[in-house]
């Protein structure tokens, strides 16, 4: 309680940086549904490290002379994570996609460190990127997230239906004439866009463990998948904050921290879901026991053991007493 009343008290001090991931978490959170559903994790670690290659090749650019507007670090980025989306082959789900993104992945990590060595940068450096940060957001990087999230998530309350079904039935999207490409454009370009923009904030890292672990979480406990992507949104955003005041209180680094908060929820939904489905068994038994022992006639000739028990004839079932009284059967204990 200590830690968290001295997080609050600095609240002024990071306050940007931490509302910053909590809308990255928000919005990779829920974009995450469709990289589970689509089966596309892979995509996400790729995207996130092509994006710190754009931003490191930025800084270089800057560094060898190229206009400061040209070569800044958000275009970097999103030049980066539309490059390998291209590459990627998205839409028309290429059959070495999954090698191909492994290549993407590859040199945009190697690619990140080689230039890593070619710069000096004092805010963020080439292990914030792959590693992340999160403590030197600028009020402006604040605003250009939060806009970010408003500007995705008001698309994903216009087309999550026609996302959702493109996602779970691309077939049965376009026998219903659906816009198939149009909303593979929508997802790609949305995926590009919340990626570059919080790698380029956070790091490479909590990007990557936003779009995977809050939807692997929300589906664990969603009953369909537009619940499970108000969920993941919802997780992600507590991943990102939570992040910052565990990284305060046990002096951890903000990228490293927010991913062990977002392993920790899939941890505790996973563990919840175990209880739940074990709790339902055990009902679904229990009931399936008491119609067995009522829908069953005991008497003289059931073929049954009868005991003694108190002032009443009890039948032996499997170690169990039974007695039937009123219309039903009571259990009784073990014998």
């Amino acid at each position: 309680m200590t830690d968290l009343t001295g997080f609050w008290a600095s609240w002024e001090l990071f306050r940007d940086a931490a509302l910053a991931g909590t809308f990255a978490g928000a919005i990779l959170g829920a974009l995450g549904v469709y990289v589970l559903i689509r089966r596309m994790v892979f995509l996400s670690a790729a995207l996130s490290q092509a994006a710190s290659l754009g931003v490191a090749a930025a800084f270089w650019a800057q560094i060898q002379g190229a206009p400061p507007w040209l070569a800044t670090p958000t275009l970097g980025a999103l030049g980066g994570t539309l490059l390998a989306t291209a590459l990627a082959g998205i839409p028309d789900r290429a059959s070495r996609r999954d090698g191909l993104l492994g290549a993407i992945y590859l040199v945009g990590a190697a690619g990140t460190l080689a230039i890593g060595t070619k710069i000096v940068q004092e805010v963020q450096d080439i292990e914030s990127l792959l590693f992340g940060s999160g403590v030197a957001v600028l009020p402006e990087d604040f605003h250009t997230i939060a806009w970010l999230a408003l500007a995705l998530g008001v698309i994903q309350l216009w087309l999550h239906r026609g996302l959702l079904h493109v996602s779970l039935d691309r077939d049965g999207a376009r026998v219903q004439r659906l816009p198939v490409r149009f909303l593979d454009l929508v997802l790609v370009l949305s995926l590009a866009a919340a990626v570059s923009v919080s790698t380029r904030l956070l790091g490479a890292l909590p990007v990557f463990a936003f779009m995977v672990l809050p939807a692997l979480a929300a589906l664990d406990l969603a009953q369909n998948p537009t619940q499970a992507l108000l969920l993941s949104a919802l997780l992600g955003a507590a991943a990102g904050l939570g992040g910052y005041w565990l990284a305060y209180a046990a002096s951890l680094p903000v990228g490293a921290a927010q991913t062990l908060v977002a392993a920790l929820l899939v941890a505790i939904t996973r563990a919840g879901r175990a209880l739940a489905d074990r709790a339902l068994a055990w009902r679904a038994h229990q009931q399936h026991d008491r119609l067995q022992h009522n829908a069953h006639e005991h008497g003289p000739d059931c073929g049954h053991e009868a005991v003694a028990h108190d002032d009443h004839l009890d039948y032996l079932v499997d170690g169990h007493l039974h007695h039937p009284h009123d219309g039903h059967c009571d259990d009784h204990g073990h014998q």
